[in-house]
């Protein structure tokens, strides 16, 4: 008997039924043979360890801890989707599109957006190799362990897929497993969970993988991203997964225009109620790659996607009292605090009201029945009020005049809606908000150092200023409350190994106002070190790329005030990294400087990002668009006609890979 090939071929057996069961949902064996034949192969593995597979189905049991999650680069960044709200606003998409692409002829991939943990699965020769959360898009957590304990997801695929490639997908809880977990809940006398989205995302990050392998979560597949992939569309690359193992949502369809588009949306907006999982809206894909390769992306979303979001749920409830928070930049921010509703599967007892000129609007005033939606279902706010059910001796709501927290009296800068507290060294909430927004994942982050502990840490005055926090030693945070001598040595560590962030990110950290992770790192890029951004005129930053004088101005006041000097003295000083370190190429020049190009088409020689990438390491730009500033155009086979006819009109040379080459060789 030949023990690898009988334990190969329960494996296989095995992942078949899994998939019948789990994908297909045509169950071929009862529970009680699969269970049987899980256990003979269970025995054999234990007999024999030298055929050990991590990625064979007795491993989905779970029962391996995970301590701490490692952050892992995503090999292609995670983009977020536009919203929106209304057909009129696809039909602007269209437009948009269109008039980039050149009316050429579109179809468009209609998907369902389901609400659960955004996933991305690699797959290396058929095999998992990990799995990563979302994160901030750039990067995530490795919870490759808890992932493959989700039954739907294959270990091992079919047919002919490509060597490597990442998948993308939502971990979601069907409502039907959701009710059976809560109901057991209930049944100890346990607290149930809120709803079936935060429970599946939660789920992702619990140390315990055989407790995850017992929560009867899903994961469902959306697109596929890689190198060489042999797939032109979005439609062609559903299929292809379903037929590689995945579980592809069949609610997909192919739209050959905007007017089936609506039909989709028309339909699923009443239909949705009827499906198992928790879903909040369709997404539109430009079904053609190339035509995605043309339209590229936005700083945050590609322009090729959008999704539209089903009209939000809408309750009402009363208004009990306004309350008023203090930002970081010292903006203030009202705050409604109403009698709690469910809404959109959760509790809810709080709103935001924006700003004086909201409250003015709606006429809010404390005591009032209000309608409350949450804005995209996720963040509640007050819509209306119920005029009939007001009481007639109510008084108009009248907006604060001194800062709640160090009653500084605020002030209101022409143009805009915010009222501001001007104690930006004096007053709390501000001054916790900088060091909290310091620490945080896309900023400098600090492990081992939350919110809370900022606060904390504000409070018993350890802290002042984020630069404060390089002094801190383990003797001093271990009287803290809820601080332990492995937490405090956590923290210290964190801190200490946060100067390797680099500068680009140092200067988001920084928490100039306008000064987002995009332009911190244009301006990185451009001055490459702290000095020479402090040292910039107004007119040095406008004519920076993309940076407007409202951006420019804003740096100009940081670095005027001289105690954030005196702060990025101290970083300096304490080794955190103020200045661009450039990784080394061999083979980069500056034979293209001060010259723009835009990419365009398929090439044979490069990849897009190839192209792209070669541009940059010969000192020149790549721009996404054609104007007046663009030097050339590298054009590939199917170049987009809208880009091409601009650049005729604009009499931008148009130039070939080949040219390309002998430019940089």
């Amino acid at each position: 008997m030949d023990i690898q090939k009988t334990i190969q071929d329960l494996r296989e057996e095995l992942n078949q039924h899994n998939h019948n069961y789990y994908v297909l949902d045509t169950p071929t064996i009862s529970d009680f043979e699969f269970d049987q034949k899980l256990k003979e192969l269970q025995e054999l593995e234990a007999l024999h360890p030298e055929f050990f597979d991590d990625n064979s189905p007795t491993q989905r049991v779970g029962g391996s801890i995970t301590k701490n999650f490692n952050t892992v680069v995503h090999d292609y960044r995670m983009y977020s989707l536009d919203n929106s709200y209304s057909k009129e606003d696809l039909i602007d998409w269209e437009n948009r599109i269109q008039k980039m692409l050149g009316n050429v002829p579109l179809q468009y991939t209609c998907e369902l957006k389901y609400d659960g943990a955004s996933i991305s699965i690699t797959y290396e020769n058929g095999r998992l190799q990990r799995a990563v959360t979302r994160g901030d898009g750039f990067q995530g957590d490795d919870v490759t362990t808890n992932i493959k304990t989700i039954k739907s997801i294959p270990l091992q695929l079919k047919g002919n897929y490509p060597e490597r490639f990442d998948i993308r997908g939502e971990i979601i809880l069907p409502f039907e497993g959701f009710e059976k977990m809560n109901q057991e809940l209930i049944e100890i006398g346990e607290t149930p969970y809120s709803n079936p989205r935060n429970t599946a995302s939660g789920s992702l990050k619990l140390q315990d993988s055989a407790l995850v392998a017992k929560r009867p979560l899903e994961c469902l597949l959306y697109f596929i991203v890689g190198a060489n992939l042999n797939i032109k569309t979005q439609f062609e690359g559903l299929e292809a997964a379903r037929k590689w193992g995945f579980k592809v949502p069949k609610e997909a369809k192919l739209m050959a225009s905007m007017e089936e588009v609506f039909d989709f949306i028309n339909y699923w907006d009443t239909h949705r109620h009827n499906l198992p999982y928790e879903t909040d809206g369709v997404v539109i894909k430009v079904n053609d790659f190339h035509q995605q390769d043309e339209l590229g992306y936005t700083a945050k979303s590609p322009r090729w996607a959008i999704a539209y979001k089903f009209k939000a749920e809408q309750v009402s409830t009363v208004l009990d009292s306004i309350s008023y928070q203090v930002g970081r930049t010292g903006s203030i921010t009202p705050v409604a605090n109403l009698k709690p509703v469910q809404l959109a599967g959760t509790i809810v007892k709080r709103a935001s009201l924006h700003n004086a000129d909201q409250i003015e609007k709606l006429d809010i005033r404390i005591g009032d029945t209000v309608f409350v939606e949450k804005g995209g279902e996720i963040i509640p706010k007050i819509i209306g009020v119920d005029f009939t059910k007001r009481n007639q001796h109510s008084q108009p709501t009248t907006y604060i005049t001194h800062c709640p927290e160090c009653n500084s009296e605020l002030i209101r800068i022409e143009g805009e809606a915010n009222h501001y507290c001007p104690n930006f060294y004096g007053c709390p909430p501000q001054i916790i908000g900088r060091i909290q927004h310091f620490i945080s994942r896309k900023a400098m982050d600090i492990e081992g150092l939350g919110g809370e502990t900022v606060a904390l840490l504000f409070h018993n005055h350890l802290v002042k200023d984020y630069s404060d926090l390089y002094e801190l030693t383990v003797k001093q945070i271990l009287p803290l409350e809820r601080m332990a001598q492995k937490s405090a040595e956590n923290l210290v560590n964190g801190v200490q190994k946060s100067k390797e962030v680099p500068f680009d990110r140092v200067l988001y950290a920084l928490g100039i106002r306008y000064v987002g992770e995009t332009v911190a790192k244009k301006l990185a890029k451009h001055y490459k070190t702290i000095e020479a951004l402090q040292n910039a005129s107004l007119m040095d930053l406008i004519l920076v790329d993309e940076i407007g004088e409202k951006i420019a101005q804003s740096v100009m006041e940081f670095f005027d005030n001289p105690e954030n000097v005196k702060v990025i003295a101290r970083l300096k000083q304490f080794g955190v990294q103020l200045e661009l370190v450039e990784k080394f190429n061999p083979n980069a020049t500056n034979k293209l400087e001060s010259k723009t190009f835009v990419v365009s088409g398929v090439f044979e020689k490069f990849s897009r990002d190839e192209l792209k990438k070669a541009i940059e390491d010969n000192g020149g730009k790549v721009g996404s668009t054609i104007s007046a500033k663009t030097d050339f155009v590298v054009a590939g086979d199917n170049m987009g006609p809208a880009k091409l006819e601009k650049a005729q009109q604009l009499k931008v040379p148009i130039i070939s890979e080949d040219d390309f080459l002998q430019m940089i060789n």
